[in-house]
């Protein structure tokens, strides 16, 4: 892509993704982040654009008044449930940043189109735990912590930045909606831990005990996400039949040859027997990570496993919930650790 200089100092609107920006976001990411940024969607005009035709992504720039794209914010389709979004992917120009204020007026008015134009169900976001400007920047917009990925990404994902030691940690901050009521299942072992995380949810929840079995017709099935330059997979378990833990053993021994260090697994808390896979998945060193709400529209639970021990010493955490759930999280991984087999 052709260089194109940003001029300082000119003014510019927050404006809603239009084709004819793509070439500008993309040409301010790769100014960023260089050729090696791992989402190819931000990098890449044409898959941009359709993306963004499709609603899997929706996209908010910062525009000056010849164009240029000084600022890119997203909400995006990640979780099973696609009247969920993520928020992410948020860059401003270097020329742009330092008190102008644009990543917080594109987080608003991605916040406002999301609640009025696109009706999204929920919208959640990763801050990261190597400082807490984006943890209070979420809290400011009514986000509300309700899980914690431990070692989620490499130190060399902020070597530009140099804010990183090792593997660096994040919470998952929630904003609600659209309301909603459920039933959900819950792992006796995880009775005050989510006891607490839904005490910061305003729905209804209609919370019973998880004591079925699993049942014995139907195989088990798994959806996967492989991310190699975090070294994280992502399990979604779409189903979970009395061959999950041999279904569990084949996945991790592909993962530990490919070099994945961090293992995630969603679970689905509308199934009464959503304890006795907590309790298989524990047994083999998963450890608690938090509450989803409206993950598969029904709220899931976040369970993890890593590699090495956590960098719980490294993670800044600023507001007192998140902090306890770091805390719920770091036992569970001292029980687990203790049971694994």
């Amino acid at each position: 892509m052709s260089e194109n200089p940003i001029a300082p100092d000119q003014t510019w609107e927050v404006d809603l993704f239009r084709p004819e920006d793509a070439a500008g976001v993309a040409r301010l990411f790769l100014q960023v982040y260089g050729e090696g940024y791992p989402i190819k969607t931000f990098i890449e005009p044409a898959r941009l654009v359709e993306e963004n035709r499709t609603l899997r992504t929706i996209s908010i720039v910062a525009r000056t008044p010849r164009g240029d794209i000084v600022g890119h914010n997203a909400m995006f389709n990640s979780a099973p449930f696609k009247g969920l979004y993520e928020s992410g992917a948020g860059v401003v120009h270097p020329l742009y940043r330092g008190g102008a204020g644009i990543f917080a007026r594109m987080n608003a008015h991605l916040l406002e189109l999301g609640k009025n134009r696109f009706k999204i169900a929920a919208l959640f976001g990763e801050s990261v735990c190597n400082h807490v400007f984006s943890q209070r920047m979420c809290a400011k917009l009514g986000a509300v912590t309700m899980a914690v990925e431990l070692d989620l990404m490499p130190a060399a994902a902020y070597s530009q930045e140099q804010s990183a030691r090792g593997r660096v940690s994040s919470l998952l901050d929630f904003i609600h909606i659209q309301p909603q009521t459920q039933t959900v299942y819950i792992p006796r072992v995880f009775d005050d831990a989510l006891d607490f995380m839904y005490s910061g949810w305003p729905d209804e929840r209609t919370r019973r005990p998880s004591t079925a079995s699993i049942p014995a017709d139907g195989e088990t099935e798994l959806e996967t996400q492989i991310f190699d330059f975090a070294q994280v997979a992502r399990l979604a378990v779409k189903r979970a039949g009395r061959d999950f833990d041999q279904a569990l053993t084949g996945l991790e021994d592909k993962f530990k040859a490919r070099g994945i260090v961090v293992i995630q697994v969603w679970l689905n808390l509308a199934w009464p027997w959503v304890g006795e896979v907590v309790d298989t998945l524990r047994a083999r060193g998963y450890f608690l990570g938090g509450l989803l709400p409206r993950w598969f529209d029904a709220d899931g639970l976040l369970l993890q496993k890593t590699a090495a021990r956590p960098g719980w010493e490294d993670m800044q955490i600023y507001f007192e919930r998140a902090q306890k759930i770091a805390a719920f999280a770091r036992a569970d991984w001292e029980t687990s650790k203790e049971t694994e087999r």
